[in-house]
Protein backbone atom coordinates (compact mmCIF):
# COMPACT_ATOMS: atom_id res chain seq x y z
CA UNK A 1 0.00 0.00 0.00
CA UNK A 2 1.36 3.40 -1.05
CA UNK A 3 1.75 6.01 1.64
CA UNK A 4 0.79 9.66 1.51
CA UNK A 5 4.53 10.44 1.59
CA UNK A 6 5.00 8.49 -1.63
CA UNK A 7 2.23 10.48 -3.34
CA UNK A 8 3.72 13.73 -2.05
CA UNK A 9 7.12 12.85 -3.46
CA UNK A 10 5.53 11.89 -6.80
CA UNK A 11 3.65 15.19 -6.94
CA UNK A 12 6.78 17.18 -6.18
CA UNK A 13 8.68 15.26 -8.87
CA UNK A 14 5.93 16.00 -11.40
CA UNK A 15 6.03 19.70 -10.58
CA UNK A 16 9.83 19.70 -10.91
CA UNK A 17 9.63 18.01 -14.33
CA UNK A 18 6.97 20.46 -15.54
CA UNK A 19 9.08 23.38 -14.36
CA UNK A 20 12.20 21.94 -15.98
CA UNK A 21 10.46 21.34 -19.31
CA UNK A 22 8.62 24.64 -19.25
CA UNK A 23 11.51 26.94 -18.32
CA UNK A 24 13.54 27.01 -21.56
CA UNK A 25 10.62 27.92 -23.88
CA UNK A 26 9.64 30.72 -21.52
CA UNK A 27 13.17 32.06 -21.49
CA UNK A 28 13.52 31.69 -25.26
CA UNK A 29 10.23 33.50 -25.73
CA UNK A 30 11.48 36.37 -23.58
CA UNK A 31 14.75 36.54 -25.53
CA UNK A 32 12.86 36.54 -28.82
CA UNK A 33 10.66 39.44 -27.67
CA UNK A 34 13.73 41.37 -26.56
CA UNK A 35 15.67 40.86 -29.80
CA UNK A 36 12.72 40.98 -32.18
CA UNK A 37 9.78 42.91 -30.67
CA UNK A 38 7.77 42.60 -33.91
CA UNK A 39 7.85 38.79 -33.68
CA UNK A 40 10.15 38.51 -36.71
CA UNK A 41 13.91 39.08 -36.72
CA UNK A 42 14.51 41.91 -39.21
CA UNK A 43 18.00 41.40 -40.63
CA UNK A 44 19.67 44.26 -42.51
CA UNK A 45 21.74 43.18 -45.53
CA UNK A 46 23.33 44.81 -48.55
CA UNK A 47 24.25 42.90 -51.74
CA UNK A 48 27.76 42.49 -53.08
CA UNK A 49 29.79 41.64 -49.97
CA UNK A 50 30.28 38.16 -48.43
CA UNK A 51 30.20 39.88 -45.03
CA UNK A 52 26.57 40.72 -45.74
CA UNK A 53 24.99 38.90 -48.70
CA UNK A 54 26.06 37.44 -52.04
CA UNK A 55 24.41 34.84 -54.28
CA UNK A 56 26.06 31.65 -55.51
CA UNK A 57 25.94 30.22 -59.05
CA UNK A 58 22.54 28.67 -58.34
CA UNK A 59 21.15 32.01 -57.16
CA UNK A 60 21.10 30.99 -53.49
CA UNK A 61 21.98 33.78 -51.01
CA UNK A 62 24.84 33.44 -48.53
CA UNK A 63 26.77 35.79 -46.31
CA UNK A 64 27.87 36.52 -42.77
CA UNK A 65 24.93 38.76 -41.83
CA UNK A 66 22.48 36.71 -43.93
CA UNK A 67 23.35 33.30 -42.50
CA UNK A 68 23.98 34.32 -38.89
CA UNK A 69 20.67 36.19 -38.88
CA UNK A 70 18.87 33.14 -40.20
CA UNK A 71 20.53 30.84 -37.66
CA UNK A 72 19.68 33.15 -34.74
CA UNK A 73 16.04 33.39 -35.82
CA UNK A 74 15.89 29.60 -35.99
CA UNK A 75 17.28 29.28 -32.47
CA UNK A 76 14.76 31.81 -31.19
CA UNK A 77 11.93 29.96 -32.93
CA UNK A 78 10.80 32.98 -34.96
CA UNK A 79 10.71 34.02 -38.61
CA UNK A 80 13.33 36.14 -40.37
CA UNK A 81 12.78 39.12 -42.65
CA UNK A 82 15.75 40.17 -44.80
CA UNK A 83 15.65 43.90 -45.52
CA UNK A 84 17.95 45.09 -48.31
CA UNK A 85 19.90 48.35 -48.35
CA UNK A 86 22.43 49.82 -50.76
CA UNK A 87 25.08 50.57 -48.13
CA UNK A 88 26.02 49.34 -44.68
CA UNK A 89 25.79 52.93 -43.38
CA UNK A 90 22.07 52.87 -44.19
CA UNK A 91 21.67 49.65 -42.19
CA UNK A 92 23.38 51.17 -39.14
CA UNK A 93 20.99 54.13 -39.34
CA UNK A 94 18.00 51.76 -39.58
CA UNK A 95 19.18 49.83 -36.50
CA UNK A 96 19.65 53.07 -34.61
CA UNK A 97 16.08 54.04 -35.54
CA UNK A 98 14.72 50.63 -34.45
CA UNK A 99 13.65 49.66 -37.98
CA UNK A 100 16.11 46.75 -38.12
CA UNK A 101 16.94 44.25 -35.35
CA UNK A 102 20.19 42.66 -36.50
CA UNK A 103 23.16 42.89 -38.83
CA UNK A 104 26.87 42.10 -38.85
CA UNK A 105 29.26 44.96 -39.52
CA UNK A 106 32.55 46.57 -38.58
CA UNK A 107 32.37 47.55 -34.90
CA UNK A 108 33.93 51.00 -35.07
CA UNK A 109 33.82 53.47 -32.15
CA UNK A 110 31.68 55.82 -34.27
CA UNK A 111 29.11 53.11 -34.95
CA UNK A 112 29.18 52.05 -31.30
CA UNK A 113 27.65 55.45 -30.54
CA UNK A 114 24.68 54.49 -32.72
CA UNK A 115 24.18 50.75 -32.04
CA UNK A 116 25.18 48.04 -29.56
CA UNK A 117 27.81 45.46 -30.56
CA UNK A 118 28.57 41.92 -29.42
CA UNK A 119 32.05 40.49 -29.06
CA UNK A 120 33.87 40.19 -32.43
CA UNK A 121 32.72 37.45 -34.78
CA UNK A 122 35.85 37.60 -36.96
CA UNK A 123 38.47 40.06 -38.16
CA UNK A 124 38.90 41.11 -41.78
CA UNK A 125 41.83 42.70 -43.56
CA UNK A 126 41.36 46.02 -45.32
CA UNK A 127 43.00 46.37 -48.72
CA UNK A 128 43.08 47.93 -52.17
CA UNK A 129 41.87 46.65 -55.55
CA UNK A 130 43.40 47.85 -58.82
CA UNK A 131 42.14 47.03 -62.33
CA UNK A 132 44.07 45.12 -65.00
CA UNK A 133 47.21 46.87 -66.29
CA UNK A 134 47.19 49.40 -63.47
CA UNK A 135 50.47 51.28 -62.91
CA UNK A 136 49.83 50.97 -59.17
CA UNK A 137 51.70 47.85 -58.04
CA UNK A 138 52.13 48.52 -54.32
CA UNK A 139 50.72 50.68 -51.54
CA UNK A 140 53.66 53.08 -51.86
CA UNK A 141 52.44 54.00 -55.36
CA UNK A 142 49.09 55.32 -54.15
CA UNK A 143 49.64 58.64 -52.42
CA UNK A 144 50.34 60.80 -55.48
CA UNK A 145 48.52 63.77 -57.02
CA UNK A 146 45.95 62.63 -59.57
CA UNK A 147 45.42 59.17 -58.05
CA UNK A 148 41.70 58.60 -57.34
CA UNK A 149 40.81 56.19 -54.52
CA UNK A 150 37.25 54.89 -54.62
CA UNK A 151 35.42 54.25 -51.33
CA UNK A 152 31.83 53.44 -50.42
CA UNK A 153 29.92 56.50 -49.25
CA UNK A 154 29.47 56.49 -45.46
CA UNK A 155 32.01 53.70 -44.98
CA UNK A 156 34.94 53.33 -42.60
CA UNK A 157 37.23 53.78 -45.62
CA UNK A 158 35.74 57.19 -46.40
CA UNK A 159 36.35 58.39 -42.83
CA UNK A 160 39.81 56.84 -42.41
CA UNK A 161 41.71 57.17 -45.69
CA UNK A 162 41.93 60.99 -46.00
CA UNK A 163 44.27 61.00 -42.99
CA UNK A 164 46.43 58.26 -44.52
CA UNK A 165 46.70 59.72 -48.03
CA UNK A 166 47.28 63.47 -48.24
CA UNK A 167 47.97 63.73 -51.99
CA UNK A 168 45.55 61.23 -53.55
CA UNK A 169 41.86 62.10 -54.02
CA UNK A 170 39.11 60.15 -52.20
CA UNK A 171 36.08 59.51 -54.44
CA UNK A 172 32.87 58.28 -52.71
CA UNK A 173 30.70 55.75 -54.55
CA UNK A 174 27.06 54.90 -53.85
CA UNK A 175 27.61 51.12 -53.81
CA UNK A 176 29.95 48.28 -54.75
CA UNK A 177 28.01 47.69 -57.98
CA UNK A 178 28.41 51.34 -58.97
CA UNK A 179 32.14 51.15 -58.21
CA UNK A 180 32.80 48.49 -60.85
CA UNK A 181 31.22 50.74 -63.48
CA UNK A 182 33.35 53.67 -62.22
CA UNK A 183 36.50 51.65 -62.93
CA UNK A 184 35.28 51.15 -66.49
CA UNK A 185 34.75 54.89 -66.96
CA UNK A 186 38.16 55.78 -65.48
CA UNK A 187 36.58 57.68 -62.58
CA UNK A 188 38.70 55.83 -60.00
CA UNK A 189 42.16 54.21 -60.11
CA UNK A 190 41.72 51.84 -57.18
CA UNK A 191 39.12 50.90 -54.58
CA UNK A 192 39.54 50.55 -50.82
CA UNK A 193 37.43 48.36 -48.55
CA UNK A 194 37.56 45.00 -46.76
CA UNK A 195 39.25 42.18 -48.68
CA UNK A 196 36.21 39.85 -48.87
CA UNK A 197 34.42 42.54 -50.87
CA UNK A 198 37.54 43.16 -52.97
CA UNK A 199 37.83 39.46 -53.82
CA UNK A 200 34.16 39.41 -54.79
CA UNK A 201 34.71 42.43 -57.06
CA UNK A 202 37.89 40.99 -58.59
CA UNK A 203 35.93 37.93 -59.72
CA UNK A 204 33.91 40.28 -61.94
CA UNK A 205 36.95 42.22 -63.22
CA UNK A 206 39.35 40.08 -65.30
CA UNK A 207 42.97 40.92 -64.54
CA UNK A 208 42.16 42.94 -61.41
CA UNK A 209 44.57 42.58 -58.50
CA UNK A 210 44.39 43.02 -54.74
CA UNK A 211 47.56 44.70 -53.49
CA UNK A 212 49.71 42.86 -50.95
CA UNK A 213 49.42 43.80 -47.29
CA UNK A 214 46.62 45.65 -45.56
CA UNK A 215 45.90 49.11 -44.20
CA UNK A 216 44.03 47.89 -41.14
CA UNK A 217 41.50 45.41 -39.82
CA UNK A 218 37.73 45.44 -39.50
CA UNK A 219 36.36 43.72 -36.40
CA UNK A 220 33.05 42.29 -37.53
CA UNK A 221 30.40 41.95 -34.81
CA UNK A 222 26.64 41.61 -34.47
CA UNK A 223 24.90 44.97 -34.17
CA UNK A 224 21.54 45.46 -32.44
CA UNK A 225 19.58 48.56 -31.38
CA UNK A 226 20.60 50.32 -28.20
CA UNK A 227 18.34 49.50 -25.27
CA UNK A 228 18.54 45.75 -25.91
CA UNK A 229 21.79 45.17 -24.01
CA UNK A 230 20.10 42.49 -21.86
CA UNK A 231 20.36 40.26 -24.94
CA UNK A 232 24.18 40.53 -25.12
CA UNK A 233 24.93 37.43 -22.97
CA UNK A 234 22.73 35.35 -25.29
CA UNK A 235 24.28 36.84 -28.42
CA UNK A 236 27.85 36.44 -27.16
CA UNK A 237 27.15 32.76 -26.38
CA UNK A 238 25.68 32.43 -29.87
CA UNK A 239 28.85 33.93 -31.43
CA UNK A 240 31.14 31.65 -29.38
CA UNK A 241 29.12 28.57 -30.34
CA UNK A 242 29.16 29.48 -34.05
CA UNK A 243 32.95 29.93 -33.86
CA UNK A 244 33.72 26.75 -31.88
CA UNK A 245 31.30 24.43 -33.70
CA UNK A 246 32.74 25.14 -37.14
CA UNK A 247 29.46 26.71 -38.30
CA UNK A 248 31.19 30.04 -38.87
CA UNK A 249 33.81 28.37 -41.08
CA UNK A 250 31.01 26.83 -43.15
CA UNK A 251 29.30 30.20 -43.55
CA UNK A 252 32.56 31.75 -44.76
CA UNK A 253 33.12 28.95 -47.28
CA UNK A 254 29.58 29.11 -48.66
CA UNK A 255 29.82 32.88 -49.06
CA UNK A 256 33.30 32.72 -50.60
CA UNK A 257 34.52 34.99 -47.82
CA UNK A 258 38.28 35.48 -48.30
CA UNK A 259 40.63 37.73 -46.35
CA UNK A 260 39.26 36.94 -42.89
CA UNK A 261 41.18 35.93 -39.78
CA UNK A 262 39.93 34.55 -36.47
CA UNK A 263 38.72 37.15 -34.00
CA UNK A 264 40.32 37.28 -30.57
CA UNK A 265 37.83 36.25 -27.92
CA UNK A 266 37.14 38.77 -25.22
Amino acid sequence: MRTSGHFARTALLAVAIINLIGAPPARADGEAKLLAPSGTLRVGIYPGSPTSMVTDAAGKPHGLAYDLGGELAKRLGIGVDYVRFQRVADIVTAIHDGQIDFTVTNATPARANEVTFTQPVLAIELGFLVPANSPIAKVEDIDKPGVKIGVTKGSTSERTLPAKFKNATIVPAESVKVTIAMFGRGEIDLYATNKPTLFEMSDQMPGAKILDGNWGLEHMAIAIPKGREDALPLLNRFVTEEQSSGALDTIQQQAGLRGAIKAKRE
